[in-house]
């Protein structure tokens, strides 16, 4: 019985240690990584998301690489530009895994390794550009920096998709400079807006006094052409009245002498009541009196018709 007992201990703990030694060696791969084996030492395979069972002893995890996009933001390098401007500049760097057996045995220490490389292509390119060029060219500067960085990274299975300068920090010197640069021309801005305005106001109250001295003069033109209108119309009136008046007259002349004639006043009667009708305008208190002969053959004739009346009336 103590035998059968040993022996039934003794599977048990083995069973027991394999299954510890099954479940230390299985592994279990997240989504975004992907495992490196190496068996004996040597590159064995990559395990892809998912369960997976090592071989106890053999196999071990040489590396676990994320394949997700990653960034690294490196600290600032310090760059000397073409016209021996020192200056720090530091970049972000945007990158991607794509074989993880290239990123494991390419290169020592990648991320080191990328750094290193971004801060020598840095320098490389600013020593091309001046300090003007530097600050204005950034997209350039990106652009450069990408390409020679990708080019260079494929060897160790690493993409790199997007390189940004993140700060450009030139001596305080210059840095007072260039503010000073930049207040002045803020400065001159400001006068160069301010004199357009007053110029637009200038132009805008000259028009404004252009239209309403054309406006008066055309209200003037239209005033007086109706002034004259009215006045010649007011001529025309008068001078229609007295025709019109000098026509009643000399209908009433002919009336009068018909009426004379029928009464039996002839023409000596007539000059007589004429002559008279002078006397009494001549006793007025004027001193000269100028008739002419129209009116004195009108005042004849008034006169005359008076007395006839008077005389058919008795």
């Amino acid at each position: 019985m103590e035998g059968w007992a040993i022996a039934l201990v003794v599977i048990g703990v083995v069973i027991l240690i394999l299954l510890i030694v099954f479940v230390s060696n299985l592994r279990v791969v997240k989504q975004t990584d992907k495992y490196v084996i190496e068996r004996v030492g040597k590159f064995h395979r990559i395990l892809e998301p998912g369960i997976h069972m090592l071989l106890p002893f053999f196999d071990r995890v040489s590396q676990i690489v994320s394949m997700k996009e990653q960034v690294k933001d490196f600290d600032p390098q310090p760059v000397i530009t073409k016209d021996n401007v020192t200056m720090q500049i530091d970049t972000v760097v945007f990158f991607q895994i794509t074989d993880p057996k290239l990123f494991t045995y390419g290169v020592n220490a990648p991320i080191s390794a990328i750094e290193n490389l971004s801060a020598t292509t840095l320098r490389n390119i600013i020593g091309e550009l001046d300090l003007d060029e530097t600050l204005t060219s950034r997209d350039i500067i990106n652009a450069k920096m990408r390409s020679i960085l990708d080019e260079a990274t494929d060897a160790w299975g690493i993409k790199v998709n997007r390189v940004e300068v993140k700060n450009i920090l030139p001596p305080k010197d210059i840095r007072d400079a260039m503010e000073r640069q930049m207040r002045a021309e803020r400065e001159k801005r400001e006068q160069v807006l301010l004199a357009e305005g007053k110029k637009q106001s200038a132009i805008l109250i000259a028009e404004g006094n252009k239209e309403s001295a054309i406006l008066n003069a055309e209200a003037e033109k239209q005033m007086k052409i109706r002034n004259a209108e009215g006045e010649a119309q007011a001529m025309i009136d008068v001078k229609t009245a007295e025709a019109r008046g000098i026509i009643m007259i000399r209908d009433a002349e002919a009336k009068g002498l018909e009426v004379l004639k029928n009464v039996g006043i002839d023409e000596a009667v007539l000059k007589l009541k004429s002559y008279e009708t002078l006397e009494k305008v001549a006793n007025g208190q004027a001193t000269k009196l100028i008739i002419p002969s129209d009116l004195q053959g009108m005042v004849g004739v008034a006169s005359t018709i008076a007395e006839a009346v008077k005389e058919t009336k008795k």
